[in-house]
């Protein structure tokens, strides 16, 4: 018998869909406190607050030469 995991947004509740969506994770500086992490989906991860972060590494031959 074949399981199916479905994903649910921690904020609105609504079902996520495959290959959509977000995963939030609170790092505290007091790291006796640990960590917590949330799923969103697309809308919800879009207002919440914060900046995007740029990409590590080296950019890919076709951007760098750009």
């Amino acid at each position: 018998m074949a399981r199916k995991t479905i994903l649910v947004c921690d904020n609105c509740g609504k079902e996520v869909g495959e290959g959509k969506g977000a995963v939030m994770r609170l790092n505290y500086t007091d790291a006796r406190r640990g960590s917590k992490q949330a799923d969103l989906c697309d809308a919800c991860a879009g207002s919440m607050p914060g900046q995007s972060v740029a990409r590590r590494g080296r950019r890919p031959k076709s951007a760098a030469a750009a």
